[in-house]
């Protein structure tokens, strides 16, 4: 507490913007994060992985999901924003958040986080099933122990929000009642490691000779570890792409083309394609080297469609 307090004395005063109902819905907005929403997608990988997702339940069951869990996650970056407000307001960027600004009240931040974190489960238990809900309570308190003090702590930190994405990759699944097959972990699982250890690898080469930090713990990890947990996350990843792509699972394929097998040059151009940004320490953003990297979106497309045409068995 003297910490932060210390923090708020040393920090410039913010005035702050004048409250009116619009503001305070947009500054909730805002803090909820709506570039981070896409993140949710993952939502339809394992109905998608299973060949499951275009039917009229499928499609509004998930639909359901994505907004449940996108609901999950705006609860703890509305609480999350509400813990650091102090210490946010000495940065110089982070000043600007919505709850560090003075737009947002800590006290609503806190109470429409902690009603969406509540909400969200509940309607999940009503409306989808046990493990939905069992699934998305566990995120919350992931999280929130994150931002409390898993953040802190290395290699662990790493962990933790590599397991946020898998989630999101699993929930979709647990939804339509769908098996999660082992290649379907070990490929998703690690491949959101390599991408969450080459954001830290960039956020910690950027940082390299200026002082102050965004993240604390960057501090502690050196980049030569990062870059190998990045590699190695990478290496995992393929192999069990390939792995599921090399078993035919006691079923013949039938298509015209081996799919399965072609798709796994695909995969291995886009890992390689994103492991250039990745090593020229250029990857903080994922989303936005997905989606503004011209090669790499048309490396997607061409794994998307094969790998569409292998799980449909054409």
């Amino acid at each position: 507490m003297a910490e932060r307090t210390a923090l708020l004395e040393r920090s410039p005063a913010l005035a702050p913007p004048p409250r009116t109902l619009t503001g305070l819905l947009l500054g909730l907005v805002r803090t909820a994060r709506p570039r981070q929403w896409v993140k949710n997608v993952l939502v339809v990988a394992a109905p998608a992985a299973a060949g499951r997702l275009f039917s009229p339940h499928a499609f509004g069951r998930l639909a359901l999901v994505f907004v449940l869990f996108t609901a999950c996650a705006a609860a703890v970056y509305l609480i999350n924003d509400a813990r650091d407000a102090v210490a946010d307001r000495a940065h110089p960027v982070k000043r600007h958040r919505p709850v560090a600004a003075g737009q947002v009240p800590v006290t609503a931040a806190y109470a429409v986080g902690g009603t969406l974190g509540i909400l969200a489960p509940a309607a999940a238990a009503w409306f989808c099933s046990a493990a939905v809900c069992a699934l998305l309570t566990a995120y919350i308190g992931m999280q929130l122990a994150y931002c409390v003090s898993l953040k802190h702590v290395l290699v662990v930190d790493l962990v933790v929000v590599t397991t946020g994405f898998l989630m999101r990759a699993m929930v979709g699944g647990l939804a339509l009642g769908i098996p999660l097959s082992r290649w379907f972990l070990i490929t998703t699982g690690f491949g959101a490691l390599f991408m969450v250890s080459a954001k830290r690898y960039s956020e910690a080469v950027q940082m390299t000779g200026k002082a102050g930090a965004t993240r604390a713990l960057l501090t502690e990890y050196t980049t030569g570890y990062l870059r190998f947990v990045w590699q190695l996350a990478a290496g995992v990843s393929v192999l069990g792409y390939c792995l599921w792509a090399l078993e035919e699972g006691g079923v013949p394929s039938t298509g015209l083309l081996p799919w399965r097998q072609l798709s796994m040059v695909a995969f291995i151009l886009a890992v390689l394609r994103y492991a250039v940004f990745a090593d020229r320490g250029t990857a903080g953003e994922p989303e936005d080297v997905v989606l503004r990297d011209r090669p790499l979106a048309l490396i997607g497309l061409v794994w998307l469609a094969m790998y569409g045409l292998a799980v449909a068995n054409w």
